[in-house]
């Protein structure tokens, strides 16, 4: 008795396999022209994409990387304008950024910031700085310490803070002695001596060894002379 109900519900799983296998092959013969379509623009569509990145995306990466050489190197020499707004023969960073957008690397944000930090731009400075998405922490830090920078250039000195914060919160070394340091003088700008007072302690305490640890004291004993 047992294997006889065994046996009709084996028999109702064939029937029942049997049936959607038909109507698979009734709804592809009905609808193959659609079907073989769709395959043929997916195929299309990716060849299209292939063709993209490998004749027209890698080259103007490949071009965006070496117009950064001379821009580079005129960064590092100090020549901000220069390596900013190029001089005719090579292209400066926001030329590179207008030709080729992101695709000479995110650096090419952080560069063009500080450049228009060092020439005196700080509007400028601070837009294309937020465009910089680099993840090393140093560089990244130093990203938003200058937007700390250009803030205070623009005397938006809460703002300010608020990135030597963050800044400070992301070097987590000594590289963060020198942020507290200015957020203790943008709270001396906004008359919070209290607060500026924790900034050099905290450099005194934390960061002795640091640039700014050598001469924290005078900080310090400025603010505590006003007591």
């Amino acid at each position: 008795m047992a294997k006889k109900k065994t046996d009709v519900r084996e028999q109702e799983r064939q029937e029942r396999v049997t049936e959607t296998v038909s109507r698979t092959d009734q709804f592809f013969r009905e609808n193959k022209k659609t079907i073989y379509g769709i395959l043929i623009a997916l195929l299309v569509i990716g060849l299209a994409i292939v063709c993209f990145y490998k004749f027209y995306y890698q080259p103007k990466v490949k071009e965006a990387t070496a117009q950064m050489y001379p821009a580079e190197a005129n960064f590092r020499s100090g020549e901000y304008d220069l390596a900013l707004n190029g001089d005719g023969n090579v292209l400066g960073f926001s030329q590179i950024i207008d030709d080729f957008g992101g695709k000479a690397g995110k650096d090419v944000y952080f560069y063009a910031g500080v450049c228009e930090l060092q020439i005196g731009n700080y509007q400028q400075a601070i837009d294309y700085l937020k465009k910089y998405k680099g993840t090393e922490s140093i560089l990244k830090a130093r990203a938003i310490g200058c937007m700390g920078d250009a803030y205070t250039g623009l005397e938006n000195y809460k703002e300010a803070l608020r990135c030597f914060d963050a800044a400070a919160a992301v070097a987590d070394n000594m590289f963060a002695a020198t942020y507290m340091l200015k957020a203790g003088v943008v709270c001396e700008q906004l008359g919070d001596n209290g607060k500026a007072l924790t900034y050099y302690k905290t450099i005194k305490d934390k960061y002795p060894q640091s640039m700014e640890g050598y001469d924290i004291d005078k900080y310090i004993s400025r603010i505590e002379s006003q007591k």
